[in-house]
């Protein structure tokens, strides 16, 4: 059921009118970045060009904070979440970090226009 659930940015969805807003909606996701993972950015860093290891946790991230996004509206029984927005922050103390990211939206139902 949240598989069919439509993900967008935008406060419309093209080819949808909204029929219902149900309710504000968010998933927030904690993930911890590996020591290793931390040196290497670091030494990437000065040295220039792209992290690959940093690059591939962001993307994890955010498809699995979208994945529980789409899933807490399917359990309020939404098709939809629009306004969608991410944000990431990094917790960091201790010798060790994580990356936190919150998704947020409007949960509602829409029906093709």
């Amino acid at each position: 059921m949240s598989d069919s659930v439509i993900l967008t940015t935008s406060s419309q969805l093209e080819g949808y009118r909204v029929v219902e807003h149900l309710d504000i909606v968010s998933a927030e996701c904690v993930f911890g970045m590996n020591i290793l993972k931390d040196m290497f950015a670091g030494i990437r860093d000065i040295f220039g060009g792209r992290n690959k290891s940093s690059q591939n946790a962001l993307r994890d991230a955010r498809v699995s904070c979208l994945e529980e996004l789409r899933r807490e509206a399917g359990e309020m029984g939404a098709n939809a979440v629009i306004a969608v927005d991410l944000d990431y922050s990094e917790i960091s103390g201790g010798g060790k970090s994580m990356l936190f990211l919150v998704a947020t939206g409007t949960a509602v139902r829409v029906a093709r226009t």
